[in-house]
């Protein structure tokens, strides 16, 4: 008896503690929600107001408010930290408690249906949620006007903002999940990008390396075979042979370049569903030009906290990215229309500046209130980022072309 009675006692403080289902957690990675849950309780003060807009106060006004405000306290904190399946039941409390204050306290009574509607709106599907309001709007009024005799006027008002609130709730709810639902959509395209990525670089692998590799195998059993009965046409394999490893070593860092040069182009593919989602038009040209490798990675990280700040600070509607290059210089200009660049430079344009700057390059502001902001990116080319065409990379080892077999000769 006495274990039961300290598990009992043990068990009681943590009925308030969140749990893991509760609408409170569920706000953990947005504390600004968790604040205006906790603001919206300034509404509450119109259970106290009857001491201003009422002629006079009952007899049993004080002891029906001190009796109902704190059991209104405690459902609305369970709506929060108790799981989130419950929170109707809690808000049915809330309805009875406003039917049996309704007589006592007007202000009181109101004030509780147009937080029950509330609360109606934290889960559940859109009809659940507004058969859930029409009743307990349609008890209110079967109280307030076939009991009480409340006017119709002030029914309707009550009963018209009981519901616009609940509504609210469920309307910024469902905006909230498509919002993470779009988040994860777009998580998931990074993820099915990266996937097909790998799934080319493997067939890009396979086919280079897979018959180079045989053949090379095939010259070595050969030249195994031939070494005590003929040693010059052994000499002759291992040489042919280590000709093609060198032609295959060509074409597969060939191919790693091509891999590298696509920094920049799935990073504007990735700033378009960002930014769309956003509801700003996000414009660039399709013909992006393959950059080097050098270039390509940090511009690609540069773009990406630039289109981030757009996201996130800009307030615009348009943007625009364009990525030129020369013999001399690769260009990328990024232009938005949003609210302009004010105050210091913080760590995200700092470290815009040190890649560009690690790349030899300037980046340059341009930004005006009323038109936007433009950052132009210029970074001059070195005699190494040309890359030679993978037949002068053959001709100058003395290989055949990409296709010709003849090596197998």
């Amino acid at each position: 008896m006495t274990a039961r009675l300290s598990t009992d006692t043990r068990m009681s403080p943590s009925w308030f503690k969140p749990t893991p289902d509760s609408l409170w957690n569920r706000f953990r990675e947005r504390p600004r929600l968790r604040v205006a849950s906790l603001v919206n309780l300034v509404w509450a003060v119109y259970v106290f107001g009857d001491v201003i807009f009422a002629n006079e106060l009952g007899p049993w006004w004080g002891l029906a408010t001190g009796l109902s405000f704190p059991i209104f306290l405690l459902l609305y904190a369970a709506a929060y930290t108790r799981p989130l399946r419950h929170v109707s039941w809690y808000a049915g409390g809330v309805a009875l408690l406003a039917y049996a204050t309704l007589h006592f306290n007007h202000s009181a009574g109101g004030t509780y249906v147009i937080y029950a509607c509330a609360m109606l709106g934290f889960e559940g599907a859109p009809k659940k949620c507004i058969a859930g309001m029409v009743a307990v709007i349609g008890g209110f009024v079967g109280v307030a006007y076939f009991l009480m005799g409340w006017p119709i006027p002030v029914i309707a008002t009550l009963s018209f903002i009981a519901l616009s609130v609940g509504t609210i709730n469920v309307v910024y709810r469902f905006n909230a999940q498509r919002d993470v639902e779009l988040k994860l959509s777009h998580d998931e395209v990074r993820r099915l990008a990266a996937t097909a990525e790998r799934e080319r670089i493997g067939r890009d692998l396979h086919d280079l390396l897979g018959h180079t590799l045989s053949l090379i195998t095939l010259k070595l059993e050969l030249s195994r075979r031939l070494f005590d009965r003929d040693a010059d046409a052994a000499r002759r394999e291992i040489e042919e042979a280590e000709q093609v490893a060198r032609h295959a070593l060509a074409e597969v860092r060939s191919a790693v370049t091509g891999i590298r040069a696509s920094g920049v182009v799935a990073e504007l593919a990735s700033a378009r569903l960002l930014l769309n989602t956003s509801m700003i038009d996000f414009v660039y040209r399709a013909d992006v030009p393959e950059l080097p490798p050098r270039v390509d990675n940090e511009l690609a990280l540069v773009l990406r906290e630039a289109v981030t700040n757009i996201h996130r600070h800009a307030g615009a509607s348009f943007a625009e990215v364009t990525v030129s290059m020369d013999d001399r210089a690769c260009t990328m200009t990024i232009v938005d229309n949003g609210r302009g660049f004010a105050g210091s430079e913080g760590n995200g344009i700092c470290g815009m500046r040190e890649r560009v700057r690690a790349l030899g390059g300037t980046l340059a502001f341009a930004s005006d209130a009323a038109k936007g902001t433009v950052v132009n990116i210029q970074v001059p080319l070195l005699p190494a980022d040309r890359r030679p065409a993978l037949s002068d990379i053959r001709a100058d080892k003395g290989l055949p072309v990409s296709g010709d077999n003849r090596l197998a000769s």
